[in-house]
């Protein structure tokens, strides 16, 4: 009887393990799916719809637009020029122009050209490299884009602060920004993400100029500043161009717009 008893008592005791292994091995698994919901897929959800063909368009706005450059490729501006996002045609379009020292976009003459055609208001922009001295950055803009009479003031992409101090890339944008500023009598737009423009262009200095923010897939702006243009999604379809797309909003009316372009003197 002793013998059986320990023998049952083993087994019991076998049979309870083996339950607390089942446990604590379904509540590990339950534990890794909270953790992956909670720090993988709630924060990117509207990453995920964007990603399958349903971007989000901000409601509210009326005044449409994208930015385009090489990766793009080749685009059928016919089809295009009548390409409606939400319930609005395409009003402007922002054209990558140049980047750093030398770098020259292959597809501008032509997207720049194509653009006016189709009477789509159209903008340039400068991708900025923190390595590169501002000046250097801001002639090879100039020297390559000529903006004429009802085309968006000339645009500053900066995004990325490199080994840079806060105060130095201030200056950069001012050199850059001085430096076109003396070809074209307009305030030149500064293109950045809205935690970048809070960390080093969140100032009075920096406030004057029209503000476009990249901020994706939400509904609204949680920038509490003032802003010109939102590129709402980099995950948007539309005819005419194959593959994705970054897709704008302007914050105002068309005379609003219009009142942004240069003007040059006769």
């Amino acid at each position: 009887m002793t013998q059986r008893k320990r023998h049952r008592s083993s087994n019991n005791a076998k049979v309870s393990w083996h339950k607390v292994r089942r446990f604590l091995l379904v509540a590990g698994i339950c534990v890794l799916v909270y953790l992956l919901y909670v720090n993988v897929v709630a924060p990117y959800a509207p990453r995920w719809l964007a990603l399958y063909g349903n971007p989000g368009i901000p409601e509210g706005y009326s005044i449409r637009g994208i930015d385009i450059s090489h990766h793009q490729g080749e685009i059928d501006w016919d089809e295009l020029s009548q390409a409606r996002i939400g319930d609005e045609l395409i009003s402007f379009v922002f054209i990558k122009a140049t980047e750093g020292r030398k770098l020259y976009d292959d597809n501008f003459k032509k997207y720049f050209s194509e653009a006016k055609e189709r009477g789509i208001i159209r903008g340039a922009y400068h991708y900025f490299s923190p390595s590169v001295p501002a000046k250097i950055q801001a002639e090879n803009f100039l020297n390559k884009v000529t903006l004429e009479d009802g085309d968006l003031p000339p645009v500053l992409d900066i995004e990325e602060a490199g080994n840079l101090s806060v105060e130095q890339v201030r200056q950069a944008a001012r050199e850059w920004i001085a430096e076109v500023r003396k070809v074209y009598d307009a305030l030149p737009i500064i293109y950045t993400y809205y935690k970048f423009k809070e960390k080093y262009l969140d100032t009075k200095e920096f406030n004057q100029y029209p503000y476009w923010i990249a901020h994706y897939y939400v509904p609204e702006i949680k920038y509490k500043g003032q802003w010109k243009f939102w590129q709402h999604t980099d995950c948007g379809h539309l005819p005419g161009i194959d593959g994705e797309v970054d897709l704008n909003v302007y914050n105002g009316s068309m005379y609003d717009l219009r009142r942004h372009c240069i003007k040059k003197e006769e």
